[in-house]
């Protein structure tokens, strides 16, 4: 017979484990408080911070093994079902366990790289093994040796632990499991609830200022990844996070910010689409894309940035500059869907990669392909990453060059040959295409600049030591856009074709405001023969890209896209820009900003674009409401297939 000493109740397990797990959850929120002391400190509300955290730990907790503790009530015990169910509640506490300890553990990482703790980014890239592991490899080593030391320490110290605390457990007879299971069951609904209202505990209830990082670090990352992974079911609904419109209210909204006449708007089946007389009327040029890889303003020194591009710096003098152009989102396929597309953004992923635009969904390249044009995607690595494969080939693009295609490239790193392999391989593709009589649009998609930073040796003067940094990577990818031109200026191909050097978005985009607006400004540059050089400091989006860059062709045709041709825009008109931040959007008109947010009230703001400041504005009901409409009209026309060719 067990001593009563060494008896234990039958939820003693799950309890060290809880509070091993608060101590962990707590710890790695001070730690993370520390390290962000400043922007925490601005924010202020410390007591908030850890008080409604240990509110979201307990929630979490209680879902990660609320269910652990109802099955041990009702199937716990010495029987042959006790002795089945021990083991899975050991394997099952050992597993939480590690997964709290080791998404802690990679947050720190995570942060310095996106500004706000794991989200769907977290686990989107795992699709892609590959690629991670050899970004990873290359450089985040000692985090990968840390990792893995911690999930074999984690892992080992769980498994014992949990042998130790589910010996000598005393249960309660038979007739009392189903009120201990009730029991159990209501503390562990309450608990993960967390509260008694009509919705359960959410991000959004314990948010409290409007900096992104200081709201993510009251929950913890268990928590902020599953509750991510979760809505990714919901999030093509915008409306669902904003609030709701009427479909005829959001289209009147949408056709009013296009600034185009009522009367050209002529279809219900495609209700964004006018058709569009391109400025110029000469014979259709081709039009090369070369979208650069995190190329934000603050690495360009015509752009008040640092002095990294020499050479988009001397072209700039060239051709039609932008010094307000913002992306759309902060990832490669929003700027995908942007410059290709003309889409708005959205609080879901990327168009590139939902399932309900693998096909028939507008692009240039589908709008060119029937102009008789051979439309190509240029890349250097694998052209799956990112579904981009999938998607431009089921939208328009009749051939993919990718890292399979090259021969004996001068230089191959870990996410494919070079960029001067890439815009060498580009401009043979064009040459081939131009002598053979072929009117052509390829979008060039350049990956030098990208963790972890390779690229070949003796090219440029470093501008810091040691070789493999983000700044060093981006005055590469400088250096090979410029070798690109001195080839294409000397080619046959040169005087018919529209080019347009854009970034894809900024790299590491984070910061205090809901929406971190000077992190979205990139460079972006139209040159032509025929396109006089100046510097547009209009607001521009995206978004705006595609309809002028078809008018400087002369395509003249019908399309769904909400862009702005440029070419028929005043030039003392203000300008607008949107931009998706995670879960918060952006409509930004001239320099007046809404911002909103997952179920809450829009806020307004006024940009300083001198010293990059957001200060709080109220802003119009009008505004208010046409940043609603814009945002959910990405999410209606994305469900009920609306953005495409008539």
């Amino acid at each position: 017979m067990l001593s009563r000493e060494k008896s234990r109740g039958p939820f003693t397990g799950i309890l060290i484990f809880c509070l091993i797990a608060l101590v962990i959850t707590s710890g790695s929120r001070l730690g993370l408080s520390l390290w962000q002391f400043e922007r925490v400190a601005e924010a202020g509300g410390w007591g908030h911070l850890f008080l409604q955290g240990l509110r979201v730990d307990i929630a979490t907790l209680c879902w990660l093994w609320g269910i652990a503790a109802l099955g041990t009530a009702l199937f716990g015990g010495n029987s042959g079902l006790g002795r089945v169910w021990t083991p899975i509640l050991r394997l099952w506490l050992t597993f939480g366990l590690w997964l709290i300890v080791f998404l802690e553990t990679s947050t720190p990482s995570f942060i310095d790289e996106y500004g706000i703790r794991p989200n769907r980014l977290y686990v989107e890239y795992l699709i892609y093994p590959k690629e991670v592991m050899s970004m990873l490899w290359s450089s985040r080593k000692f985090e990968l040796f840390l990792s893995a030391l911690i999930s074999i320490v984690t892992i080992w110290s769980g498994w014992q632990l949990s042998g130790k605390l589910t010996r000598n457990v005393v249960y309660p007879r038979w007739y009392w499991r189903p009120v201990l299971g009730f029991f159990v069951l209501v503390v562990a609904v309450a608990g993960a609830r967390s509260t008694l209202g009509h919705r359960p505990l959410n991000p959004a209830m314990v948010s409290y200022v409007d900096d992104p990082l200081v709201n993510s670090l009251v929950i913890n990352s268990g928590y902020s990844l599953t509750f991510a992974i979760t809505a990714m079911g919901d999030e093509a609904d915008a409306a669902k996070i904003y609030g709701a419109l009427d479909e005829g209210e959001i289209i009147d909204i949408i056709r009013k910010e296009s600034g185009r006449a009522t009367q050209d708007f002529k279809s219900n089946d495609v209700p964004s689409a006018t058709y569009n007389q391109a400025v110029y009327q000469g014979k259709p040029k081709n039009l090369v894309i070369i979208l650069q890889e995190s190329l934000g303003a603050r690495f360009v020194g015509s752009l008040g940035g640092l002095p990294l591009t020499p050479n988009i710096d001397e072209l700039s003098k060239e051709g039609w500059y932008f010094d307000r152009l913002y992306a759309t989102g902060t990832r490669s396929v929003r700027g995908i869907e942007a410059v290709t597309t003309g889409f708005t953004p959205t609080p879901a992923r990327s168009v590139v990669k939902l399932g309900k635009s693998q096909t028939d969904f507008f692009t240039i390249a589908s709008l060119l392909k029937r102009h008789g044009y051979t439309t190509q995607f240029v890349y250097g690595g694998e052209s799956h990453f990112d579904n981009m494969r999938s998607f431009f080939l089921g939208n328009g693009f009749t051939s993919i060059i990718e890292e399979k295609d090259y021969t004996s490239p001068s230089f191959v790193g870990s996410w494919g040959v070079s960029d001067e392999d890439l815009m060498r391989k580009a401009d043979s593709e064009f040459k081939r295409l131009y002598s053979e009589g072929k009117p052509f649009f390829s979008l060039v998609f350049s990956s030098s600049n990208h963790e972890p930073f390779e690229f070949p040796d003796g090219k440029i003067d470093l501008y810091e030591e040691p070789k493999q940094t983000r700044n060093n990577a981006a005055k590469y990818a400088d250096y090979a856009v410029g070798e690109f031109f001195k080839l294409a200026k000397k080619a046959d191909y040169w005087k018919d074709t529209v080019f347009l050097v854009v970034a894809d978005h900024d790299s590491r985009v984070g910061g205090a405001d809901l929406v971190p607006i000077s992190r979205f400004r990139i460079p972006g540059l139209i040159i032509a023969d025929g396109v006089e050089p100046k510097r547009d400091e209009r607001v521009v989006s995206q978004i705006d890209l595609a309809p002028t860059l078809l008018s400087l062709m002369g395509v003249s045709d019908s399309y769904p896209m909400l862009g702005k041709d440029l070419n028929r825009v005043a030039e003392d008109w203000p300008g607008r820009a949107m931009m998706q931040y995670d879960k918060n959007f952006a409509l930004m008109k001239g320099d007046d900003v809404v911002i909103l947010q997952p179920e809450k009230q829009p806020t307004g703001y006024v940009y300083d674009n001198a010293s990059e400041t957001l200060t709080p504005k109220k802003q119009s009901k009008e505004l208010e409401k046409s940043a609603l409409g814009i945002a959910l009209w990405g999410s209606l026309a994305y469900q009920k297939g609306l953005h495409r060719l008539l």
